[in-house]
């Protein structure tokens, strides 16, 4: 990182309204006047916030900054099944490394763009059933169709049965609200859930992933506890529905753009290249988990003392034009010289990604093939969440 020194530290308001509203525009006037700022999140504390890209990218690989339970807020979880509440998300080192080794191969980019096939006919399911929740010609889009997407695709693949889909769709709609309280009443069945599929899958095999960590923990039992599966499948199958929100997004900002979308529906390859435009330009993601200092060290002339928060504005660093040019322009054609943060960097850069990109890309493909007449029918500002978290929409009102 550059030593630039800033002789005054900004200060964010995370809880002031302009923040909240428009945090594209709050935290790039922070970024233009300063790399490092504070802001103070509820429950963690204050926070050290690195708002250009070139800092954001940095700290998120630096081993002198780490992720740890005090990285997440999970209040009232009941205490029987805290044993299942750390994840692979909040670990470090050889630890976390060993987790991931046994998942990554199944969200490989190979093995994301072979799974487009299993996509497209549950693409193809809710579009056809699109019509029937129409109310006075309306539809709820994301409700009916960009949040049970992303989740009955990370159930086909971990391995999760038909019958208990409905559910996991409902435990994602609880991640989804934010609600500290609506997950804690969630965790004992989401980790019930959990416990019935692997046994069920050990007693049925199949082709997906929980068979295939049954059978790592079935042949070397020190490679995968009961407890470690049991936590990694409701990890898995929750985090895997997070597109949703991108999918919401990308709708909503294309259908704003008439001429991004027109150029999009002219020419359909350019539908990798607007994924990653959409995932730059309104991914969901405002905030990197916050990291803790490890030791004390030094960043733009300010000392960081060892235990201090330390987080990334994504929100800045992928509208930094000194990383990206005119980067306020929603540009479908991009290709951009440096790679966006929506997805985060380094360790704990997401594990779904690949797949991510390709359930956006079937998603708004079998949209726009299906609906060329879709528009909006409602204000965007209207639908749009008021969470100084994540960039989402409540609903997605479209006519078909």
């Amino acid at each position: 990182m550059t030593d630039e020194r800033a002789t005054v530290i900004p200060e964010i308001d995370l809880t002031a309204m302009q923040v909240i509203r428009d945090p594209f525009t709050a935290y790039g006037e922070v970024r233009e006047r300063s790399p490092l700022a504070r802001l103070t999140i509820p429950g963690i504390g204050p926070v050290w916030l690195l708002t250009r890209y070139e800092g954001a990218r940095a700290m998120l690989a630096d081993p002198r900054f780490g992720i740890s339970t005090q990285s997440f807020v999970r209040p009232g979880v009941p205490e029987d099944c805290l044993p299942y509440m750390r994840t692979m998300s909040e670990m470090e080192g050889s630890e976390h490394l060993r987790l991931r080794k046994l998942v990554a191969p199944a969200f490989g980019v190979r093995r994301a763009a072979g799974f487009r096939p299993r996509i497209e006919p549950i693409a193809a399911r809710l579009l056809d059933e699109l019509p029937g929740h129409a109310d006075n010609g309306v539809v709820d889009l994301l409700r009916h169709y960009a949040r049970p997407l992303p989740m009955d695709v990370i159930c086909e693949l971990v391995g999760i049965p038909h019958a208990d889909r409905l559910a996991w769709r409902e435990y994602g709609a609880v991640i989804a609200a934010g609600s500290g309280q609506g997950l804690a009443e969630a965790m004992p069945g989401i980790i019930a859930g959990a416990r019935d599929a692997v046994a069920r899958r050990r007693a049925e095999p199949a082709d997906d992933l929980l068979s295939d960590l049954i059978r790592a923990h079935d042949d070397d039992g020190d490679r995968l506890s009961d407890t470690e599966m049991i936590t990694m499948i409701w990890l898995l199958v929750l985090a895997g529905q997070t597109p949703h929100n991108l999918i919401g997004n990308a709708v909503a900002a294309l259908l704003t753009h008439p001429g991004r979308l027109a150029a999009l529906r002219a020419d359909p390859a350019l539908m990798p290249r607007a994924v990653e435009e959409l995932t730059r330009w309104c991914g969901p993601i405002l905030l990197a988990v916050p990291r803790y200092a490890r030791e004390d060290t030094e960043l733009y002339g300010t000392k960081i003392r060892q235990g201090d928060a330390i987080t990334a504005a994504v929100a800045a660093a992928n509208h930094d034009p000194r990383a990206f040019p005119d980067p306020a322009r929603l540009d479908i054609t991009r290709t951009p010289a440096s790679p966006h943060l929506g997805f985060s960097h380094g360790p704990h850069f997401c594990l779904g990604a690949a797949l991510a990109r390709v359930q956006v890309e079937t998603a708004l493909t079998a949209l726009l093939a299906r609906h060329p007449g879709l528009a909006l029918a409602a204000d965007p500002e209207e639908i749009r969440a008021l969470d100084p978290g994540m960039w989402r929409l409540t609903s997605l009102p479209v006519t078909l």
